[in-house]
């Protein structure tokens, strides 16, 4: 299934995409199941739902990031080969980890907003993991079983604040400077993530493309690691990190401007499309 939350007049709903449609699944369980997020946990629901649920066109809703309420949102720094390659740092012993905040991400089709400080904002394609299942020490061999879903991810970085220090983070939590989208495609829809193949457009460039099989971590081996860390909860999104071609590593260097538009597409998750715009 591709599962999405969206906004429809002034409600905020979930559903199932379909063809060129969302069922409002939501419609119906939104009593017991406020959000995705919690719906999560309750996939036969969903699909007993669909059945007997409106349709709206996909054209006539506001896209919101899939889970827009997660308890955690953590990224992954350093984690394609190609891109560890061409920034000349060494290869990672441990994954590289640092968070974002639900209000620095945005769903598909909104703005991905450059801020007044900087005009280095830089674009990252990344593989979004959703876990749909609570996990604490989990093994790397079992670590598929705590997946809800994929979906695609911009970790869009301001990158002079990027580096201002050692830590990663001041550049990448700018007001929705990310975003997340379009859907969450379950996991039963993908029998191998890894080869899947990943492609950044900036205004029809390709920028990024890279199949995820390139990952220093593994899917599994990033989901235990973090669950070791804390305990997993559902709803809690794992950016897996940005395979080579940024544009910060460019020369010369490409950086997203107001009325560029911005691609993340994933072979079988879709595209996730954004324009950028100036904050006001």
């Amino acid at each position: 299934m591709r599962l999405l939350s969206f906004k429809h007049g002034n409600s905020d709903s979930y559903g199932v995409a379909e063809d060129d449609y969302v069922v409002d699944v939501g419609s119906r369980l939104q009593r017991a199941y406020p959000t995705l997020r919690d719906a999560l946990c309750h996939l036969q629901e969903i699909e007993a739902a669909v059945d007997n649920a409106p349709r709206i066109k996909l054209a006539q809703i506001e896209f919101l990031a899939p889970i827009w309420n997660s308890a955690r949102i953590v990224c992954v720094g350093l984690n394609y080969k190609a891109h560890i390659a061409e920034t000349g740092r060494d290869t990672p012993q441990y994954p590289i980890l640092f968070p974002r905040y639900v209000d620095s991400q945005v769903g598909h089709n909104q703005a991905m907003v450059r801020p007044k400080v900087s005009t280095q904002f830089d674009f990252e394609g990344e593989l979004a993991v959703i876990i749909g299942k609570e996990g604490r020490h989990v093994a790397v061999e079992d670590a598929m079983k705590h997946v809800a879903g994929y979906s695609c991810f911009n970790d869009g970085s301001v990158r002079d604040y990027q580096r201002h220090t050692s830590q990663f983070m001041p550049g990448k939590c700018f007001w929705r400077s990310g975003s997340f989208g379009p859907w969450l495609v379950t996991r039963d829809e993908i029998a191998d993530p890894d080869q899947l193949r990943l492609q950044t457009r900036l205004n029809g460039e390709v920028m990024q493309d890279a199949c995820i099989d390139d990952l220093l971590f593994s899917i599994q081996q990033l989901v235990s690691y973090i669950s070791d860390i804390w305990p997993l909860a559902v709803g809690d999104v794992i950016a897996t990190g940005t395979p080579g071609g940024v544009g910060a590593f460019r020369e010369p260097k490409v950086w997203m401007k107001p009325g560029d538009t911005v691609e993340v597409e994933i072979t079988k998750l879709g595209t996730l499309t954004n324009h950028i715009v100036d904050e006001l």
